[in-house]
């Protein structure tokens, strides 16, 4: 079951690697660039601190997240799907950076003896990972003492409450159709589903807790569409 997981969201970022940067823009009406901008400053990172983008897409947070730490930090994208890795290669030499970095690896797979961050910020990911309290467990293991980290996703609201009611229309009446004309009504299709399985606010924060996070935050932004989970050790 574990493996059947990782290989279907591989398989969908894959897939829709080539439209994801365009479709993330239209369908969130160019928003989703305020929401990464929100977690970058709530995390607050400084010139020479060493970073880690997990899930990293097609790696908007790396590049943001490099703009603060350089000239002198270092920024690490990871992610498992090949195709959309390779989308933030491409954009990486587009521009001229070769500072940052960028693994193929599935994040619970980090060797934790060798990787210690400063911080590590993901976007869209969290609810994705086939365990998320191993998932969170593996970002404390791989933080420095100081360390910290923030996470952007879908909130998962209160049961036919308004944000609720809202989302569910906007998946499936806006969302799955335009990623129709694409033939990606399938792979859009999924994101109802999985934050259907994913925890409210309160129970990330009682997850991160239980990990060994000392400091857990939780805030909604955007009339609680989406959720920032900020933590520190």
């Amino acid at each position: 079951m574990r493996y059947k997981k990782i290989n279907e969201v591989k398989t969908i970022f894959n897939k829709i690697s080539c439209s994801y940067d365009f479709l993330n823009t239209l369908l969130s009406l160019g928003l989703h660039k305020y929401w990464k901008n929100e977690l970058v400053n709530s995390l607050k990172p400084i010139d020479g601190e060493n970073w880690a983008d997990l899930c990293c897409g097609t790696g908007d947070l790396s590049f943001l997240i490099f703009k603060k730490v350089s000239p002198n930090g270092s920024v690490t994208g990871i992610d498992s799907a090949k195709e959309i890795l390779n989308i933030a290669k491409r954009r990486s030499k587009l521009i001229g950076n070769k500072f940052i970095c960028w693994e193929m690896q599935d994040i619970l797979e980090i060797d934790e003896n060798i990787k210690i961050y400063d911080g590590i910020c993901m976007s869209y990911g969290l609810r994705n990972l086939v365990n998320l309290e191993e998932g969170l467990k593996k970002v404390f293991n791989i933080l420095s003492d100081t360390g910290r980290a923030g996470f952007l996703d879908f909130n998962h609201s209160k049961l036919n409450s308004i944000a609720d009611l809202f989302q569910k229309i906007y998946l499936r009446f806006v969302v799955v159709p335009i990623s129709k004309i694409f033939k990606l009504s399938k792979e859009y299709s999924y994101i109802e589903k999985s934050i259907k399985s994913f925890p409210e606010g309160n129970k990330l924060m009682q997850i991160a807790e239980r990990v060994g996070f000392k400091k857990v935050e939780y805030r909604t932004i955007f009339f609680n569409q989406m959720g920032i989970l900020l933590l520190e050790k």
